[in-house]
């Protein structure tokens, strides 16, 4: 999901490179990259707190379902920065972090718990946390889960005789579904070895720890039909709408606009990857009550809703569904129906083996 520019390479960087990524970045501040700005005006306090997040649309939802509702409440003007995982590391472990909340994927979380850059929150000074039923995998000492967003599978609506995938398996079954196919490249994010998997009969509950062999044996059954290794979120829909393959992986929410301009494509839920952006708190931030404010309004129900309304990722605060438009709810990732049918992708897992994957991956592409 390029567009909103989630970090989705925090994966590819590998933990052995934390370090050398923090050198780098020493002589960096946070004003120094990407945009900043203000909200609001607020009369009830004259406090800044500063947030990073990724920016680009969705840091424009964050201002308008969030940050703007949050100072007109509290009075608190929020201040924006735009920087990287290794250049808040480099200022957390310089003791002078210039951002107050961390709006970041889960899997740097995980990476900042490793290097104590990040506060373990209290969660009773979360009064929105105690019966939001936020799920397990999306909750850390360190952080709590925000939003998801997921890899799905798209199709032509017009292809395959009328006929709808329904699962993995059909997308790798090329003789009932002939056509072209387009997978994601290492460029975009973590291989889809998960879908492999899930193509060759593997449970839900029972994908992790992966079995990188045998998923990578079912990739090779697929790879002769595949087009294209996609490495940008907009390229699925190029490919799906120039009828250059028929089936792809695909971000959801990247095709939103095509379908509503009547484009012949369609989401397939079964087996969708879910992954999460999530909210915490750095070593040394200087407004520390103001953060704790900020991360328990998100978690308000009503504005999970606003803002799933507004761009499409999905609450992890399953009351925000009471207070969303069904054809909103329909189509996120949360969404009761998708909940049981998809899967949240193993973090920890992942950072632990990302290395070697990649490698393989690397050297799979290239066979």
């Amino acid at each position: 999901m390029r567009d909103v520019r989630i970090d989705r390479r925090g994966f590819l960087r590998g933990v052995g490179g934390v370090a050398a990524g923090v050198a780098a970045a020493t002589s960096l501040s946070a004003c120094g990259t990407g945009t900043s700005r203000s909200v609001g005006s607020g009369g009830k306090s004259s406090k800044t707190l500063v947030v990073r997040n990724s920016g680009g649309s969705y840091g424009d939802a964050n201002q308008q379902a969030i940050y703007e509702p949050f100072t007109k409440e509290t009075g608190i003007q929020v201040k924006v920065v735009n920087i990287e995982y290794a250049q808040m590391l480099a200022q957390i472990k310089q003791g002078r972090p210039q951002f107050d909340v961390i709006d970041d994927s889960m899997a740097d979380f995980v990476l900042f718990k490793q290097q104590d850059a990040t506060e373990d929150l209290d969660h009773d000074r979360l009064k929105n946390f105690k019966n939001a039923g936020i799920a397990k995998a999306l909750v850390t000492s360190n952080a709590v889960g925000k939003n998801y967003w997921a890899s799905v599978m798209a199709y032509r609506t017009d292809a395959f005789d009328g006929r709808k995938p329904a699962s993995w398996a059909d997308f790798w079954d090329a003789k009932t579904f002939s056509g072209n196919r387009a997978l994601q490249a290492l460029d975009a994010d973590l291989p889809e070895l998960e879908f492999a998997l899930l193509a060759d009969g593997v449970a839900l509950d029972k994908l992790y720890p992966l079995d990188v062999d045998r998923a990578f044996k079912v990739l090779s059954e697929i790879k002769p039909h595949v087009r294209k290794f996609w490495d940008t979120g907009a390229l699925p829909g190029v490919l799906l709408g120039r009828k250059e393959v028929d089936a792809s992986s695909v971000w959801h929410g990247r095709l939103d606009a095509l379908i509503k301009g009547g484009a012949p494509l369609a989401y397939q839920w079964n087996g969708a990857r879910r992954q999460s952006n999530a909210l915490g708190i750095p070593k040394g931030a200087a407004n520390l009550d103001a953060a704790y404010q900020l991360i328990d309004f998100a978690l308000r129900p009503e504005v999970q809703a606003a803002y799933a309304e507004i761009y499409p990722m999905a609450p992890s605060v399953p009351a925000a569904y009471k207070k969303l438009s069904a054809g909103t709810a329909a189509n996120l990732a949360s969404s009761p129906e998708h909940l049981e049918s998809g899967f949240d992708l193993d973090v920890e897992w992942w950072i632990k083996n990302q290395d070697a994957v990649s490698k393989r991956w690397q050297e799979w592409t290239h066979a």
